[in-house]
């Protein structure tokens, strides 16, 4: 049984005018009467720790009919790229500015520099709050992770508050909530990690939800819930922007019974079997080709599935992801049905991406602590499988994929989540948008960032980039809109971004061109890559090409101040 979160809400209305877009004034957004044509909806839905090759669409054996249908009927990205990490990318995501400009240069701490403060800067406006002033009604489901989380001093409480057994108020400072940065209508958490059958840090508005129905599941509440948006929205002539947010499928490792059983017998044969297979899709998909992206050698030699003892719970953690992806897909479906019914999809855009690469995580190393509880609200023991003595399934068993599966995951690259190479940098990007898209089904190969959502979000709602917002300057955006690129299905005459900037605990990129320079953290060497050439990054040409390293670490180094990834923080965390 689905849980209805639809008849849950009383939702509130929203204050802006229809028809009226955002002119850039010496003190703030003002409004001006539009005499342009009808501008679209936007949503912008994003997966949480989604490996490259997960979705159908991208060589995926994992069943995402929904999003496959919204590759076929619009456009797939195969070189757009994300920050590295959750919320760095989702910061960069609301602002158009790279993650150090808007303050979150590394996790929701506050550590003291201005790239790091651990929330959105006062420098900085959301899409939500530039669309909002432009007179779009604006709405967010599921993970927010840009607030500063702060937790309890003494362990013991703080284990009490993650399992709903003791209130300790907010989550966050309210004033850093979505709702106090343009979403007139927020359901979701405000921290990263979540119980799926329990969340932490769930709230309406801004008001924390105390409890949830025994058949709850947050994948089906965010997509309940979007679906409730829509419908609320659609009552009215004003054009809508909605950021779904899902927390699928990042650990722990969680699913529903009837869709990992469609998964059970999916992975028995392992991980170097699922990299080839992934890979000879994608080149069938000609997402790639293999002159120019070989597939890389397995990262991990000396691991072997056939001497694996770990076999069977390997191949059903990997299952219980797979599930994970399945019902978010399912979701989307739900939303896509909504916006045929109300007769809105064809002048909806919906861009579909992941906030990073797979994850090689093993929070059962971590154990309970800071945004892992240990135990249900009931007081059930949650294990921590190190030994991977119990299969993980659901409420009561907290692990992730690890490593190896997020290596194969990310097909066909190297590395994962919080690496700068292209495994974790690199996310699938599918835009749909019948009365806007020019010759759907093609694939693009033009580089974007994540950086370029607000730019592209505010042309289409013929918006600018204000230069202030309610008081405060406003940092310039280096994001573009990409929105020829959707429009026209000529290649374009010149790069929209010669150069592109990475950095994210000491691990670092920088693209120009065809050009890039990574570095695995910062005491380890600069490698050099020909993307143009050598897209798997499988050829480190530094040795040969010292002269070019020299040069592009100079001009990283430069946007590394620009970018405010200096001064590092001096208070350790």
């Amino acid at each position: 049984m689905r849980t209805k979160t639809t008849s849950r809400f009383s939702f509130r209305a929203v204050a802006a005018f229809l028809g009226f877009v955002a002119v850039v004034s010496t003190s703030a957004l003002t409004l001006v009467p539009s005499k342009e044509t009808k501008r679209p909806n936007i949503i912008i839905v994003m997966a949480d720790d989604l490996g490259y090759s997960d979705l159908g669409c991208y060589g995926g054996e994992i069943s995402t009919p929904n999003l496959d249908q919204l590759a076929q009927g619009g456009l797939r990205f195969n070189a757009c790229y994300n920050a590295g990490r959750c919320c760095p990318t989702r910061a960069s995501l609301l602002t158009g500015l790279y993650p150090h400009q808007a303050g979150i240069g590394k996790m929701t701490f506050n550590e003291g520099a201005p790239g790091y403060v651990g929330s959105l800067n006062e420098h900085t406006v959301t899409i939500a709050e530039a669309l909002r002033s432009a007179g779009y009604q604006t709405g967010m489901v599921g993970k927010w992770h840009i607030s500063e989380t702060v937790e309890r001093k003494d362990k013991a409480e703080q284990l009490k508050w993650l399992a709903h057994q003791q209130e300790f108020g907010d989550f966050a400072d309210l004033k850093t909530y979505p709702t106090a940065r343009g979403f007139d209508k927020f359901y979701g958490s405000i921290w990263g990690v979540v119980d799926y059958f329990d969340p932490f840090s769930l709230v309406y508005g801004n008001k924390p939800v105390k409890t949830v129905p025994k058949d709850f599941y947050y994948t089906n509440a965010l997509g309940d819930s979007a679906v409730a948006f829509v419908n609320q929205f659609t009552k009215s002539q004003k054009p809508f922007f909605m950021y779904v947010a899902y927390t699928a499928p990042h650990w722990p490792v969680q699913a529903l019974p009837e869709d990992i059983k469609k998964y059970e017998n999916m992975y028995k044969d392992g991980w170097q079997a699922l990299r080839q297979q992934r890979y000879q899709r994608l080149l069938d998909l000609k997402l790639f080709d293999a002159a120019t992206t070989p597939l890389p050698e397995f990262m991990f030699p000396a691991k072997d599935w056939a001497t694996n003892p770990n076999r069977q719970w390997d191949a059903h953690a990997m299952a219980v992801h797979a599930a994970m992806v399945d019902r978010m897909d399912q979701n989307i479906g739900h939303l896509i049905a909504e916006l045929k019914r109300t007769k809105q999809l064809d002048n909806t855009i919906i861009l579909f991406m992941s906030d990073n690469g797979a994850s090689p995580e093993d929070p059962t190393e971590f154990g309970p602590g800071f945004d892992r509880a240990g135990s249900t609200r009931t007081g059930q023991t949650v294990a921590f499988p190190k030994q991977k003595e119990v299969l993980p399934n659901g409420e009561l068993v907290h692990a992730g994929i690890g490593e190896v599966w997020a290596h194969s995951l990310n097909t066909p690259f190297r590395y994962y989540k919080a690496k700068q190479h292209e495994g974790g940098i690199t996310t699938p990007l599918i835009v749909h948008w019948p009365q806007g898209v020019q010759q759907p089904g093609r694939i693009v190969r033009e580089p974007l960032h994540v950086i370029d959502m607000m730019n592209t979000c505010l042309a289409l709602a013929k918006a600018p980039y204000p230069s202030t917002y309610q008081g405060r300057s406003i940092t310039p955006s280096p994001g573009k809109s990409f929105v020829p690129l959707l429009t026209s299905a000529k290649a374009p005459t010149q790069r929209l971004h010669p150069e592109l900037f990475w950095e994210h605990f000491g691990a670092a990129a920088f693209r120009q061109q065809d050009w890039k320079i990574v570095r695995l953290n910062a005491q380890a060497p600069w490698e050099l890559y020909d993307l143009r050439n050598n897209r798997s990054e499988t050829k480190n040409l530094a040795s040969q090409q010292p002269e070019r390293v020299q040069a592009m670490s100079q001009r990283w180094q430069q946007l590394a101040e620009v970018y405010q990834a200096f001064p590092k923080p001096t208070t350790p965390q």
